[in-house]
C-alpha cells in the first residue's frame, strides 16, 4: 500500500506550519495545496496553488486538512465529505453549533474519519497530565484552572476570542477530567474595537463536580499558557508554551503548632519539575490522524467532540449576554 495523498486547504499562518509537518512524518505525502488568496509564506514548494476545494478534490486526495478561516469550515468540510475525503479541520469546528451538527452528519453518514484541531490536546504536558490524573497521582480531582492571556494575533478576524482561544481550554478540560461541561458562568468585553469579544473570564462545572476557571484574552502584554489541576494530593502545573510539568505535593510533616494543627487544610510540600519527552504537538496530531485513517488506533478529537467543545463556547457567550449561569445540555 503506498502513502496517503493528503491535500491542504489554507495556506495561512497555521497552513504553512501544517505543511511542514505533512512532509515530516512518514506513511503520508502532501500532494495538492490550495488557497483563493494565493501562498503568501511560500509553502507550496513544487506544487501549484490550486484556488478552491473542488480543485483539491481532483487531485484525487485520500484525506485533507482545512486550515481556512471558521467562516468556511463548514462549506469546505461539507464537500470534502461528500467526495468520501477524510478530514481534519481547524478548530472551532465551524462558526455556529448548526453548522457544526451539519458537518459531524456528514461524515458519519460516509463513515469517514473526521477529526479537529484542537491541538492542546496533543501536547507532551498535558498528555502526561491526563496519565497521572487517571493513575490517581492526584487523587480525588477538585479544580481545573487555566489562563490562556497574550497579545492580539493578526491572524483572527472573523471570530472572538471565546471560539478561538476558548475552545482550547474548554476542550482540554473536558478531556483531562474526562467529564463534560453542565453549566457554565461567564463575562466578557471588547476593548480593541472590533466586533467581537477579546477577553473572558469564565467559571464552570462538570457531570462529575469538578470545577473550572478560565481567563482568556488577546489584551495582555505577556503570553501566558497555563493549565492547573488541584486535588487532594496536589495540584499539577502544566505549561504549554514550554511543555513543563510541575506538581506541587500536599505536605506530609505533621505540625507541633497546636492552633496551625487544628486548621484542617493543606500545607506546602515537595515541588517538582517533571521530566517528560516533548514532541512537537502538531506532529503527535497529524500522525494520531493519518493512525485514524488506516484505522490503526483512533485518538483524534472527533467531530462530535468538536461540536460538544463548540457549544460550550456558545453556552459562555450566552451566559455573558444574558447575565446568568447557562445548563449545556450535551446529547
Amino acid at each position: 500500500m503506498g502513502n496517503l495523498r493528503v491535500g491542504l486547504i489554507g495556506l495561512g499562518m497555521m497552513g504553512r506550519h501544517h505543511a511542514r509537518v505533512i512532509r515530516e512524518i512518514d506513511g503520508v505525502d502532501l500532494v495538492a495545496v490550495a488557497d483563493s488568496y494565493g501562498d503568501p509564506h511560500g509553502v507550496a514548494g513544487h506544487l501549484n496553488v490550486l484556488s478552491s476545494v473542488e480543485e483539491l478534490i481532483a487531485a484525487g486526495i485520500d484525506m485533507a486538512v482545512v486550515a481556512v478561516p471558521t467562516g468556511l469550515h463548514e462549506e469546505v468540510g461539507l464537500a470534502l465529505a461528500d467526495a468520501g475525503v477524510h478530514t481534519l479541520v481547524e478548530k472551532p469546528i465551524a462558526s455556529s453549533a448548526e453548522a457544526g451538527q451539519r458537518m459531524v452528519d456528514a461524515f458519519a453518514a460516509k463513515g469517514l474519519v473526521g477529526a479537529v484541531g484542537h491541538i492542546e490536546r496533543f501536547n507532551p504536558a498535558l498528555q502526561s497530565l491526563r496519565k497521572r490524573i487517571e493513575a490517581g497521582e492526584l487523587g480525588d480531582v477538585y479544580q481545573i484552572a487555566t489562563r490562556r492571556q497574550g497579545p492580539f494575533p493578526a491572524r483572527i478576524a472573523d471570530v472572538g476570542v471565546v471560539k478561538d482561544l476558548g475552545t482550547h481550554d474548554i476542550d482540554l478540560t473536558a478531556w483531562l477530567a474526562q467529564s463534560r461541561f453542565e453549566s457554565i458562568f461567564a463575562r466578557t468585553t471588547t476593548r480593541s474595537g472590533r466586533p467581537h469579544e477579546d477577553m473572558v473570564a469564565a467559571t464552570g462545572q462538570l457531570s462529575s463536580g469538578i470545577i473550572t476557571n478560565h481567563l482568556v484574552n488577546w489584551l495582555s502584554p505577556m503570553k501566558e499558557r497555563l493549565t492547573i489541576a488541584t486535588g487532594e494530593k496536589g495540584a499539577f502545573v502544566a505549561d504549554t508554551i514550554t511543555a513543563d510539568l510541575t506538581f506541587f505535593e500536599n505536605g506530609t510533616v505533621a505540625t507541633e503548632w497546636e492552633s496551625m494543627a487544628a486548621f484542617r487544610g493543606v500545607s506546602e510540600g515537595n515541588v517538582t519539575r517533571l521530566a517528560i519527552a516533548k514532541p512537537e504537538p502538531l506532529r503527535t496530531e497529524h500522525e494520531a490522524f493519518r493512525d485514524a485513517v488506516l484505522g490503526i488506533r483512533n485518538d483524534v478529537v472527533t467531530m462530535q467532540e468538536g461540536l460538544d467543545t463548540l457549544r460550550v463556547a456558545e453556552a459562555v457567550l450566552e451566559s455573558a449576554t444574558l447575565r446568568k449561569i447557562v445548563n449545556i445540555a450535551i446529547a
